[in-house]
């Protein structure tokens, strides 16, 4: 099946991707930027358009059967996005039935019948009327707190049960709101191609469980194993409750506003439609779906194609994790970086500020950890599952990467690895990651406090492999070119 995917680049689109080229669909995604889009999937293509530019979509839309739309206007600014959305709907839907396109399908915002509606979840809602009134059949799902890594609400009651071991809260903390896991959704997505019966229908998805915002908190709080007390106030509007997010948070509040505002209305199915339609689809408890987000082994590595290869420094969050980037063009084959990243650890050191790895080693002994003492315990060449000092070679491929997971003593987890793109015959990019997932607030001040050192270490550490990666390639050059 051919099909249109709007939103490519969001939450919902970009984990909707791979699953519809997995099924063996014809994917194409609908980007305003294609340079800055990567799918790096066989089998979908990019196509540039902008639903505020009408006339750019007929081309994109070109023998489309299925479209989903999964677009809103937040990120242009809270100011006016309403009237973008409607106009950005009503655009699509009528460039989509002009194309044929044979049905849209919808993912919208999920309210409970006379239960007052914020700006934010009537525009959502207005979306699917527009959409309706204007385009093909469209199967609108409404979905409330959508469970997963990096979702913007999940995100939030991360931040603020990791951050806060006492949290004052306002009255909508007794909200009542059914959650529903990411995978859950995407589930419906997809099987809304093979159930035409959907057409022309609204379906209010949601998991299992009913919940309030309170007991959302103590949930993660529990699966995570930290202690949280909450307390009720009063008076706390959602536009103080903004500006208290944006201090403990990273969001800003410009964009945590209209989602605080939506926080007072109760949002719970008010039918069983969903499961009628889709009868194989049986969806988890809010519990299991925050064992699920937060079960990962590991950050993923699709970070890579967020960062552009001219950065030389960054430090971003992304899904529970704090990332510190590194980046130098190095002058030597891509084979004699990895030969030096190979050598690093046991009593070769770390090429740069050695005393300072070795004081760590020495109190991660006083903690009850492993400390440096273990060296390396494989030979030359690095291997998965060999020990490096206080780390572990969790993933290794030759000539291209290194992972390492720690397992000193910490509030959290922590990797360090290495990336290499042969950028020509004698130039190399390397790419070093720090990565951590803080566990409550002790994590989060273990990472504050540290950061410093962390930024003297890495960066000298980077340079250092540059520097000696150059030298033995000149080296071996000269050596060659004397014989």
């Amino acid at each position: 099946m051919k099909i249109l995917i709007t939103g490519a680049t969001g939450y919902v689109g970009g984990k909707l991707l791979p699953k519809l080229v997995q099924s063996g669909h014809e994917v194409t995604c609908m980007v305003r930027d294609a340079s800055r889009f990567n799918p790096d999937l066989r089998g979908a293509q990019v196509v540039e358009a902008d639903v505020l530019h009408p006339g750019t979509l007929p081309s994109a839309l070109q023998g489309i059967e299925v479209a989903y739309y999964l677009i809103h206007s937040m990120g242009g600014g809270v100011e006016g996005f309403a009237e973008r959305d409607r106009r950005a709907a009503r655009n699509f839907a009528v460039a989509a039935k002009q194309a044929g396109v044979q049905r849209v399908i919808y993912l919208g915002g999920l309210t409970s019948r006379n239960s007052p509606v914020s700006l934010h979840l009537k525009s959502r809602q207005e979306t699917g009327v527009v959409l309706r009134e204007s385009g093909p059949p469209v199967t609108e799902f409404r979905a409330g707190i959508i469970v997963g890594n990096g979702s913007l609400s999940f995100e939030i009651i991360r931040c603020l049960t990791e951050r806060l071991p006492v949290m004052i809260c306002p009255r909508w903390v007794m909200t009542r709101t059914q959650p529903i896991a990411i995978s859950d959704v995407l589930d419906y997505l997809v099987a809304a191609l093979d159930v035409p019966e959907s057409a022309g229908e609204i379906v209010e998805i949601g998991g299992a469980s009913v919940e309030t915002y309170r007991s959302m908190m103590l949930t993660y709080a529990r699966i995570r194993g930290l202690k949280r007390w909450l307390l009720r106030v009063p008076v706390l509007t959602p536009r103080l409750s903004s500006y208290w997010l944006n201090l403990v948070t990273p969001f800003p509040a410009a964009i945590t506003r209209p989602l605080i505002e939506g926080l007072r209305t109760e949002v719970v199915c008010g039918d069983d439609r969903a499961a009628k339609l889709f009868p194989g689809i049986i969806p988890m408890r809010y519990g299991a779906a925050v064992e699920e987000a937060v079960s990962g082994t590991g950050p993923d590595r699709s970070i890579h194609q967020m960062i552009s290869r001219d950065t030389r420094h960054i430090a971003l969050r992304r899904q529970g994790y704090i990332c510190d980037v590194r980046q130098l063009h190095i002058k030597a084959p891509a084979a004699h970086v990895f030969g030096v990243l190979q050598g690093l650890g046991g009593k070769s050191g770390w090429l740069y500020a050695n005393a300072l790895w070795q004081l760590r080693g020495w109190i991660d002994r006083l903690m009850g950890g492993i400390g440096m003492s273990r060296g390396r315990t494989g030979g030359a060449t690095l291997q998965a599952g060999d020990a490096v000092d206080f780390w572990r070679v969790e993933d290794i491929v030759p000539g291209e990467r290194i992972s390492l997971r720690a397992e000193m003593k910490l509030p959290g987890r922590a990797w360090l690895q290495f990336a290499l793109v042969a950028e020509s015959r004698d130039r190399t990019l390397l790419s070093c990651y720090a990565w951590f997932e803080p566990r409550g607030l002790a994590g989060e001040l273990y990472w504050a406090l540290l950061y410093p050192i962390h930024v003297l270490i890495f960066r000298g550490m980077v340079k250092a492999i540059a520097r000696q990666s150059e030298d033995t390639f000149r080296v071996q050059a000269a050596a060659f070119q004397g014989s």
